[in-house]
């Protein structure tokens, strides 16, 4: 039996990015951080009942480096996966459906959520005296 070459499907490599495409890929990605994170509230609460030094060796953590880019992560991955969801449901409306639209709203997703995830760092940083 012989076997022919078959043409291989379009993939990545074919297309050009466009925000559609990088909106999709950020809101799944958001979604698999934020579930992790639920894993890292479980463990705070579990320091936070376990007592003092469990909940004192756990703030050390997050107040490292490292922990504050995992906390700066989470927190922008909540801000954009709450804007992005809004913008579905926006489409769930039937409204904003035409090209342009979607990607004006990818933008504003975008930017919102730069805005408020400074806005909630600063406040959070500031003492919350913003």
């Amino acid at each position: 039996m012989t076997t022919h070459q078959r043409p291989l499907s379009p993939h990545l490599q074919v297309y050009r990015w466009q925000i559609t495409m990088l909106m999709s890929i950020a809101h799944r990605a958001s979604g698999v951080l934020l579930s992790i994170g639920a894993l890292g509230l479980v463990g705070w609460l579990l320091a936070l009942a376990s007592g003092p030094a469990a909940y004192e060796q756990w703030r050390a953590m997050a107040s490292s480096l490292a922990g504050q880019v995992v906390l700066f992560a989470l927190s922008a991955a909540l801000v954009y996966h709450l804007l992005n969801g809004l913008r579905h449901l926006l489409w769930d409306s039937g409204r904003a459906l035409d090209i342009p639209s979607v990607y004006r709203t990818g933008y504003t997703v975008w930017a919102l959520t730069l805005v408020f995830t400074a806005g909630i760092w600063y406040a959070a940083l500031s003492g919350g005296a913003a």
